[in-house]
């Protein structure tokens, strides 16, 4: 049974790890989710606008609730656009 009980005790340290490494990756994403949103494209030298358009994809490439536990890290909300309403 101790053989078990190491087996269960390294599963749950692994699991806190990768769940500590998701925070910090929500907190990146929600964080380049609200400098994407912030950004004007028309101002961005020529060099930075395959970048952020890169991240931009990305972004747009996670689920619903992913990009809402994302800026829920970093307490940001997705403002409604104007014309959508």
């Amino acid at each position: 049974m101790p053989q078990r009980d190491q087996e269960i005790a390294l599963l749950r340290e692994e699991l806190e790890m990768l769940m500590g490494e998701r925070q910090a990756l929500l907190r990146v994403a929600g964080s380049a989710a609200v400098l994407i949103a912030s950004l004007d494209s028309k101002r961005l030298p020529v060099g930075a606008v395959e970048s952020a358009d890169l991240v931009a994809t990305s972004i747009n490439d996670l689920s619903e609730e992913t990009l809402q536990d994302a800026l829920a890290s970093v307490n940001a909300e997705i403002e409604e656009d104007s014309a959508a309403k």
